[in-house]
Formats: structure tokens, sequence, C-alpha cells
């Protein structure tokens, strides 16, 4: 059994119009409404109806089992996607694999006034305190809240914190000496944290 609603589609629909209106003003919504036609035929009608008051960003529609496709063979052509709960969990875990790892991918859960960061990969309890852990999608995830608050507040110094966040995770993994273990490089979490605060002071 899953729920889904209009208010809800329609909510998390002009969340992703919103921060692709900031990237490459382009949606593509994700959906299996050819077989799931009452839960995902209401998700897909209020992704449209919320795209029309975004003019300027294009509108995609996929089905699932296209979409898991075009990610491997095409990931490029993907900006924002929006989708239900199930299918976003997913090709999430599929296009952080894509990167490299699991431990590359930054979550929040959002809503319209609370927000939360959490490392996608959950709180891997196996190597706690070890040193062992690859911190990137923690960082990542807080760099998504920073730019969560920034929206929802017109905050444009969060905003750039955000992006500086950003850049220097990307950076530091542009470097293979850098990288952590799972990555192949011979850092750990704390050696790989330094690095990413001396990127983003410097």
């Amino acid at each position: 059994m899953r729920k889904i609603t209009a208010r809800a589609s329609a909510r998390v629909a002009r969340t992703a119009f919103e921060i692709a209106r900031g990237r490459r003003r382009k949606v593509t919504a994700v959906h299996k409404a050819n077989v799931l036609k009452l839960t995902d035929g209401l998700f897909l009608r209020e992704v449209r109806r919320v795209a029309q008051d975004f003019p300027e960003v294009e509108l995609d529609e996929l089905i699932v089992d296209a979409a898991a496709a075009h990610l491997i063979r095409s990931p490029d052509r993907f900006d924002v996607i929006v989708t239900t709960n199930m299918f976003g969990d997913i090709l999430s875990d599929e296009a952080s694999e894509l990167c490299g790892s699991l431990g590359l991918g930054g979550s929040i859960n959002a809503g319209d006034t609370v927000c939360v960061a959490q490392a996608q990969h959950g709180s891997a309890p196996d190597i706690q305190g070890r040193n062992l852990a690859n911190p990137t999608s923690l960082i990542l995830s807080a760099a998504m809240l920073l730019d969560w608050r920034a929206r929802r507040d017109g905050n444009a110094r969060m905003a750039e914190a955000a992006r500086l966040i950003e850049d220097a995770v990307e950076a530091v993994l542009a470097d293979p000496a850098t990288r952590t273990r799972d990555l192949g490089g011979s850092r750990g979490t704390a050696e790989f944290t330094a690095a990413v605060v001396a990127a983003v002071a410097g």
C-alpha cells in the first residue's frame, strides 16, 4: 500500500521546478502511470499542473523503466528528477553508484518549514569510529541544507556557502591522492574532511 495525494505531489513538484529554475531549467517527471493509473496518474497530473507556473522550465516525462536505462546510457539528459518515494530511492542509489559510490550522494528530507540533512547511505555502524567512512555524502547533505535555507529565506550568502562546499568536494575528489579508500585513495574520514575544509577556505 502507498499513499499518493494531490497536495503532496504538487508540493514536491513545485520544489523540483524551483530548484531547476536555478540550474539547467529542466525537470524530468518519472512515473509508472501506464500501470499505476490511479496513483502515478494523479502524481503526473499535479506535476503537469505545477509546470504551468514555470514556463521557463522544460518538463520531460519518462516511465521509470526508461529513466533507469537513460540514467546509465545518457545521464547528461537529466537535471532535476521529480518522482515518488520508491522510484526516487532506487534512482538516487543508481545515480550514486554511477558516480563511483553510494557514499557520494547528498540527501535531505525537505518540507516547507523543516529540513533534515542526512548521509544517503545511513549511519554505517559497522565502520563507526574507524576513520574509514567516506564523509562526502554527509558534507554534500549539509550543502543541500544550506541551499534549502537559502531558497526558503532568500539568503544569498547561504547559497554561496553551499556552492563553495560543493566546489570544494568536487576539487578534492578530482585528485586521486585525496580520495578515500572506497574510491581507490588512501585518505581516511578525518583527512578527507580536512582537505575539503582547506579547499573551502583556500
